[in-house]
């Protein structure tokens, strides 16, 4: 995409956000905002200091998001003012004075020092709110009014419905993920360790550690039925039964968000359960529409992992009494997904509308992330999963419904650990865009 067109679609952008912001204002009878993209943490007892990661609403402007100690301050209608950390280091790499698209959309002002911020904020703060982390910095610069949650819950809320240049930014994300996860995919073919893969992947996403969005969980035969597992052991094991990779990649600020699984058997069992997994993950993505509950997709999931257990020979129950008596969540723990975007879990996934009004997953499923009606422009993770972890394994022998569960067949799969397919995935009016296939990753 050219850069011309990618400024057109970041100036309706930050129309987008200017209108949003002004909205949020008058809910909190306030002036303007002063977003704070945050500061660096030192380790404790330490001079060295955490990697950093910006304010999500600060990133939501523009993409600087390796830069510590900058502002915004934004009130809806005039030319957003950017106050740009470029110190005097000779430690550290200096920040190069931006000259990118966006930059034509702010006022930028230069800062050498990062504690005499305080002349360029707004002289009255009465009428303005500090958003960011830094509650302590927020009351010596003077601020009364800190993250307010009128303001907050409004732009959470609506931070769902993405504009053009995010999704473009989205989708080139999940571009860069795609590639990574084709690389990682050979490396495991080829029998390298869970640590060898990762780098790998990384290497291919022209990323590091810090960059991509969230630890990449690169899981290696057992190691698949531990949701989030990032420990990435060095050492190779004695064969590479089965690989499960979850690990996304970052454009703007944007984040991807993709799993996949894979194994060296192709006769075995488990491989007929990956491909199950998968074509259960398209039936559920064709399932979003505008108007429909995301819960119902999720009950959708949790019914269809009951066919696959019933249909393995994993359960000797119909599948819709293993729905009923939660049997399935033995062997689907978590939720089908999730809201994705300037985070890898966007926020105010169980509110009902831009007040927070809290609509709270079902008691069945208390660990799905997402409760709101699906619309257009929404983007969302769909991540079906069968897995055969351990402690709840153990639960279910230890219950009255051990007898429903066969375990010679648990036995038999229990070495390859799980499965989980993960797609990222535009809902819009008349059609879904799933961005993870579209890229090229069966």
């Amino acid at each position: 995409m050219s850069n011309d067109a990618m400024a057109t679609m970041y100036a309706q952008h930050i129309d987008t956000l200017q209108t949003r912001t002004q909205e949020a204002l008058a809910r909190e009878s306030i002036d303007g905002l002063v977003i704070h993209s945050g500061q660096g943490k030192k380790h404790f007892l330490d001079d060295t200091i955490y990697p950093f990661r910006v304010n999500p609403q600060f990133k939501a402007w523009l993409p600087i998001i390796d830069n510590p100690n900058c502002w915004l301050v934004v009130n809806g209608v005039d030319k957003p003012k950017l106050v740009f950390y470029q110190p005097v280091d000779f430690w550290h790499k200096v920040p190069q004075t931006p000259t990118d698209f966006w930059v034509e959309y702010f006022d930028i002002v230069y800062l050498k020092q990062a504690n005499t911020v305080e002349k360029h904020l707004p002289y009255d703060k009465s009428r303005y709110a500090y958003i960011g982390e830094y509650i302590e910095v927020a009351k010596a610069l003077g601020f009364d009014v800190v993250n307010p949650d009128r303001v907050m819950h409004y732009l959470h809320y609506h931070r769902a419905y993405k504009t053009d240049y995010e999704l473009t930014c989205m989708r080139q994300a999940n571009r860069i993920a795609v590639g990574a996860h084709k690389s990682a995919a050979k490396a495991f073919m080829e029998h390298s360790s869970e640590f060898e893969i990762n780098q790998a992947y990384l290497l291919a996403a022209k990323q590091g550690d810090n960059e991509v969005p969230y630890g990449n969980i690169v899981a290696l035969n057992e190691h698949s039925s531990i949701l989030h597992y990032t420990a990435l052991e060095n050492s190779k094991p004695a064969q590479n039964l089965s690989f499960l990779i979850d690990a996304g990649a970052s454009f703007q600020g944007y984040a991807a968000d993709i799993t996949r699984t894979y194994t060296t058997k192709a006769g075995h069992e488990f491989a007929d359960l990956i491909k199950a997994v998968s074509a259960l993950n398209l039936s559920l993505v064709d399932k979003m529409k505008p108007g429909v509950s995301y819960v119902d997709i999720h009950k959708a999931a949790y019914l269809g992992v009951a066919n696959i257990l019933t249909n393995f020979g994993v359960l000797n129950m119909p599948p819709q009494d293993a729905v009923d008596l939660g049997i399935v969540s033995t062997f689907f723990p978590h939720g089908v997904g999730h809201h994705l975007g300037l985070q890898v879990h966007d926020v105010l996934g169980h509110a009902s509308d831009d007040r927070a009004t809290q609509n709270p997953p079902p008691q069945q499923h208390p660990f799905l992330r997402c409760t709101r009606i699906i619309e257009a422009r929404h983007v969302f993770t769909i991540e079906p999963g069968v897995y055969f972890i351990e402690s709840l394994l153990a639960n279910l022998k230890g219950s009255e419904h051990s007898k429903y569960v066969n375990w010679n067949v648990i036995d038999h799969m229990r070495p390859f650990g799980g499965v989980r397919i993960e797609d990222n995935v535009i809902v819009h009016q008349l059609r879904n865009e799933n961005m993870t296939r579209e890229a090229g990753l069966n």
